[in-house]
């Protein structure tokens, strides 16, 4: 997926996005309180989207940016060793009055890596990688881009791993066999042996270093648990528009078997679903 980075949510409204820690910003920060959220603070730049452009942690996705206040946000980002920069939603809120200006809460903090960078005629497309969430503890400055300090947030872990390991290896062999039918469901020219479930799923696993910002990186399990939330082949608007609301449910989970178990149980819906897409393929070439 490709997003254009031109016009998001209005940067002119900044002053009309509440403070995160006033009670506008948000029930979700109350919420939050429920995670474990570390000492450690990073200031970054920060890149506001609307709220169906969720990203979630092990989630890659292109963008196309062209606009000189986005080139400047880049060119800060690859100036650092990790190359970081911060995706955040914008979700407009009702605080209520008559004012007919926008209000915005700054919701579903993403700490995203940049990968790859390819310079175009116009701008650069940008593929990124989203690492951990992030709270939003404080704007800074609003140009030449958006800046604010954040720190990172994780599920809190229990002492005791066994369960949680095992319901990690039960969502790889779901994910797997879900991977194998993604493939089968593929024509010949789009078949590759790596869907965006499977991609998330081997950074997932790997061992990541990025040196400086340990806390901001997640367990594996957590990491695993995010990396079913990915579009596979063949869904309509409809089951997109499902995906996008169980996306910003696992943002706001601290629990990771609740979130492990969401993911096999979306894993397997979608076997299912691809299942009877195949068996309807396998029909029409009769």
């Amino acid at each position: 997926m490709i997003a254009i980075i031109s016009n998001p949510p209005p940067l002119i409204s900044l002053l009309s996005i509440p403070n995160p820690h006033s009670s506008f910003a948000s029930p979700l920060t109350c919420r939050r309180r429920r995670f474990q959220i570390c000492a450690s603070s990073l200031v970054l730049p920060l890149l506001p989207f609307p709220i169906d452009q969720v990203l979630i942690p092990s989630e890659v996705k292109s963008l196309h940016l062209y606009e000189a206040r986005y080139i400047a946000l880049l060119e800060e980002s690859l100036f650092q060793k990790n190359k970081l920069f911060v995706h955040f939603v914008l979700d407009p809120i009702g605080l209520g009055g008559t004012s007919a200006e926008a209000s915005f809460a700054a919701r579903y903090g993403c700490l995203v890596t940049i990968e790859k960078v390819e310079k175009l005629d116009i701008g650069a497309l940008v593929l990124i990688r989203g690492v951990g969430r992030v709270k939003l503890l404080e704007f800074r400055k609003a140009q030449p881009y958006l800046t604010g300090e954040v720190t990172p947030m994780q599920d809190n872990v229990p002492l005791n791993m066994t369960e949680i390991n095992s319901e990690v290896l039960k969502l790889k062999e779901v994910l797997h066999n879900l991977n194998r039918l993604e493939i089968k469901l593929k024509t010949p020219r789009e078949a590759s042996l790596q869907t965006q479930i499977t991609n998330s799923l081997v950074w997932a696993e790997k061992k990541i270093t990025l040196d400086y910002i340990r806390d901001f990186i997640p367990s594996v399990a957590e990491r695993v648990s995010f990396a079913a939330f990915q579009p596979v082949s063949g869904l309509t608007q409809s089951e997109l528009a499902k995906l996008q609301k169980e996306k910003l449910v696992s943002m706001e989970t601290s629990d990771t078997i609740q979130r492990l178990g969401k993911a096999a149980q979306l894993a397997r819906d979608n076997i299912r679903m691809l299942a009877a897409k195949l068996a309807i393929q396998s029909l029409e070439r009769q």
